[in-house]
Parts: C-alpha cells; structure tokens; sequence
C-alpha cells in the first residue's frame, strides 16, 4: 500500500454528500467516514465507531484514532500525503481530513459534501495530531 492508494480512495469520495455518521459514497459521508472508506478500500483493519455527536468531546475523537489497529502517530512536522489529520476548530479536536500535499481531502459540513481544497495556513493551524496507515511503503 502507498500514499498514492491512499489518495486514491480519498478522492473516490470526492462530490459525496455530507452526512453525520455517513458510511457510504452513494449515500453521504461525513469526516470519519472518509477516513473509514479509505482504510476498507487498502485493506487496513478499521474499528468503526457509531453514535458520536456532531462535535466530539472529551477527547472521543483522538482516543477512537489512538486505538485504531491501522493507525500510528507521527509528528506533526513529519506530516506527509496520505496522512490522516486530526483538526480542531474550537477547544477540542472534531475535525478529520486526508492530506493530499498541498490540499486536503475531507468531508465538510459547512461545503455540505467532499471536498480538496489547498491547505492554507488557516488549515494548517488547525492541526493538531498526525496519524499514518500502518504499512505504508
């Protein structure tokens, strides 16, 4: 599995709806869901986790990535494509987004699908953790 596979499950998504708690391309998606499409579609053991609220708290967000099978921390600065990122927009972390490079891939409410845009500095400072598949050649 490589960056570039990664990338191009994230982009399948790509024009999908969003929808909380979504789990399916055709029938919406929201942040974790992007995230749980593209680990089933390289083959990486995923734990899906249900009933979580429109904004994660008490660290519901970044305990679920800590104990993904598939899933590894890296330092921010070591940051690379393929890369799942985990965003805040307020005090606690609720945000996930697929790092494409200079662009992000990440289902976003406020946009109401999925979507790649640059990864501007606004974006950039949003970030908070940086999770790697595991196997990544």
């Amino acid at each position: 599995m490589t960056a570039d596979d990664i990338l191009a499950a994230a982009r399948q998504c790509l024009g999908t709806k969003f929808r909380h708690q979504g789990r399916l391309v055709a029938f919406g998606l929201d942040c974790a869901g992007v995230a749980i499409h593209v680990a089933r579609e390289i083959g990486a053991g995923v734990i899906d986790v249900s009933g979580y609220g429109r904004t994660p708290a008490n660290g519901q967000l970044e305990q679920s990535l800590d104990s993904q099978p598939c899933l590894e921390r890296v330092f921010l600065e070591d940051r690379q494509p393929g890369d799942l990122l985990l965003m805040r927009f307020a005090s606690e972390p609720q945000h996930l987004a697929i790092c494409a490079g200079e662009t992000i891939i990440h289902a976003y409410e406020a946009a109401g699908l999925c979507c790649e845009h640059r990864l501007s500095s606004l974006w950039a400072a949003r970030i908070v953790r940086v999770y790697r598949f595991r196997g990544i050649a």
